[in-house]
């Protein structure tokens, strides 16, 4: 890629995070509070719906920055010397790679958002500071192999189907497809995606809400969808799955609708 496309993928990247995060942010407390071991109303219920927004506002920028960068170059490279049918594979790889870079942001932010969450009597900056005295950089980063098992297989469904589905409506309109076409594809690809990577979404919740020294605080992820298996079944392993589709697929709508229009002013 050139520099200019860096830099267009970069600051589009991150607007289109900024954007989704902030406004879908109330429908993805109400999915934590779901997820949450202590159940919705002792986890807030519907009050301080944007208790832990001002960690999703610091965090959104740079993470989903670092995850188009990352994603349209390596893409970019993939593509060169590439068949055709090898292209879902392209996108696959790419959207895995920059999945792993962005969490390395995303992570801590997520973190100390959920807990806010979860204690919306608590402020952001409490949070943050408790997690660092209690448990050092490793509080931060708890939930980073359950976030990024989360966020590959996510990726593996959402970003080929979106790449295919825009692919097949320019097809079938004989030019490229349009930002808001884009956006539409996104939606769908989004939704669906979410559906079925709903259980890892799951553990990865618990997994960052479990008390430090609790067997769900070492992090293993097959142990905690094991956990939640033996105690509430299929429904706990979809708990939150209907506001978790409706937040991806608006979001999937906005963050790659607003991806497509900033990339395209930019260039």
């Amino acid at each position: 890629m050139e520099p200019r496309q860096s830099w267009a993928a970069l600051a589009a990247g991150g607007v289109a995070g900024v954007c989704v995060d902030l406004i879908l942010f109330p429908l993805d407390t109400v999915k934590t509070r779901l997820q949450s071991p202590q159940g919705f109303k002792k986890a807030g219920g519907f009050r301080g719906i944007y208790a832990g927004v001002p960690s999703t506002a610091i965090g959104s920028f740079p993470n989903a920055a670092a995850f188009f960068i990352t994603y349209e170059n390596v893409k970019s490279v993939l593509h060169h010397g590439s068949t055709a049918y090898l292209t879902p594979a392209t996108h696959m790889v790419a959207a895995s790679l920059g999945e792993v870079v962005a969490c390395l942001i995303r992570v801590p932010s997520e973190v100390v958002k959920q807990r806010a969450q979860v204690s919306p009597s608590s402020s952001t900056l409490r949070i943050l500071s408790h997690t660092l005295y209690h448990e050092g950089i490793q509080g931060l980063y708890r939930g980073y192999k359950s976030t990024v098992l989360r966020e590959i297989p996510f990726s593996l469904v959402q970003f080929p189907l979106w790449e295919s589905l825009k692919d097949l409506w320019s097809w079938k309109q004989g030019h490229v497809v349009d930002s808001w076409q884009s956006a539409v594809c996104g939606a769908f690809a989004g939704g669906f995606a979410a559906a079925v990577t709903t259980p890892l979404d799951v553990a990865k919740t618990r997994i960052m809400l479990a008390k430090a020294g609790s067997s769900n605080a070492s992090g293993n992820v097959l142990a905690a969808l094991g956990g939640i298996w033996r105690t509430e079944g299929l429904s706990g392993l979809f708990a939150g799955v209907v506001p978790r589709m409706a937040a991806i697929s608006l979001g999937g709508f906005i963050f790659l609708g607003t991806y497509e229009k900033t990339r395209q002013l930019l260039l």
